[in-house]
């Protein structure tokens, strides 16, 4: 069954590591204000289950009007929902990123649908995300897009996962597409599952259809809450705060890796990185390193065999990445 899983990073079967450079959790985390509002949430009840008021301030935050929000458990569950729709729809293809999250891919063969791993006319239901996982860098399908079937015919995804933890100027998401907002990364609190998507102007039906193929109260009280407090100006104030601190501790470690002599694969601009160490085993590697309370998220189930992605931690979890490589050469030598 264990191998049947999709591939994340983050706690394991050896519980929680240390220093877990394996998920892309804001290292700044987590959120004061987040926390408190997620240990204050009142459990002993459900939440609304059109969600009301918690619709009405997202968006308000967002601009857009109520109708076009559409809560999620997770990123994964609409990852998992809206595939349901494009199957229900009679969509038999879907394109995902080259590199990217492997829900997509997973969703769609869930479904014995196609996968695609660029922009393609034939796919129903189009992927992206940026800045992308693993890299961190731009993704080339929102400039294929308008070139890629009929707007009005295709569902187009915009993964905004790492949009609030981008450390560089970046545009707005684009309006022809959905947004995909899961908050829970920016806010350091991985383990609180709650997430929502903005439909594009004019897909008020498909919100509908989205809705109603949800399960009663998709998000619960804690996830309400996390949401609540992620729209608050003092949780972005917190938010915007912590990127220059990030950037540093950024620059710090891809310097680190390079000492070591790693590959800093180069384009990232969120604050995660990938790096090729120079080993022949990197599983040797990553369970050496994992025993010594260091976890690295393995590429390979991204399509990049040799490569780890690295989450940008404080200065003292590098030092202990940095001894740990150097037990690690010691023994290999």
């Amino acid at each position: 069954m264990a191998d049947l899983l999709p591939v994340h990073g983050g706690t394991d079967a050896l519980g929680a590591a240390p220093h877990d450079f394996s998920t892309n959790s804001n290292a700044c985390g987590p959120c004061p204000l987040a926390l408190a509002a997620v240990q204050q949430a009142d459990a002993t009840r459900y939440p609304d289950p059109a969600y009301t008021d918690l619709r009405a301030q997202l968006a308000a935050f967002h601009g857009v009007e109520a109708a076009r929000i559409v809560l999620a458990g997770s990123a994964s569950e609409f990852i998992h929902r809206i595939t349901a729709l494009a199957a229900q729809r009679g969509v038999r293809a879907v394109a995902v990123p080259p590199h990217g999250y492997g829900d997509y891919a997973q969703a769609a063969r869930a479904r014995s649908l196609a996968v695609h791993t660029e922009p393609h006319a034939t796919a129903g239901l189009h992927w992206a995300c940026e800045p992308s996982s693993p890299l961190g860098q731009a993704d080339a399908a929102l400039a294929a897009w308008p070139a890629a079937g009929d707007p009005a015919q295709t569902l187009r995804v915009l993964d905004c996962a790492y949009q609030p933890l981008r450390l560089h100027t970046h545009p707005a998401p684009p309006p022809i597409c959905w947004q995909l907002w899961s908050p829970n990364k920016a806010l350091g609190l991985t383990g609180v599952r709650a997430a929502y998507a903005i439909a594009p102007q004019g897909a008020d039906a498909d919100a509908a259809d989205l809705a109603a193929l949800a399960p009663s109260w998709p998000t619960g009280a804690h996830g309400v809450a996390l949401l609540q407090a992620w729209v608050q100006p003092t949780t972005q104030q917190w938010l915007a705060d912590g990127l220059p601190r990030l950037r540093e501790w950024k620059h710090r470690q891809i310097a680190l890796c390079t000492a070591l002599g790693w590959q800093v694969l180069p384009g990232s601009q969120a604050n995660y990185f990938c790096a090729r160490p120079p080993v022949a085993d990197l599983p040797a590697l990553l369970h050496a390193l994992r025993v010594q309370g260091i976890k690295l998220r393995d590429c390979a189930s991204f399509g990049l065999p040799g490569v780890v992605r690295m989450g940008v931690l404080a200065p003292e979890s590098q030092d202990a990445l940095h001894q740990a490589w150097e037990r690690f050469a010691a023994v290999a030598a």
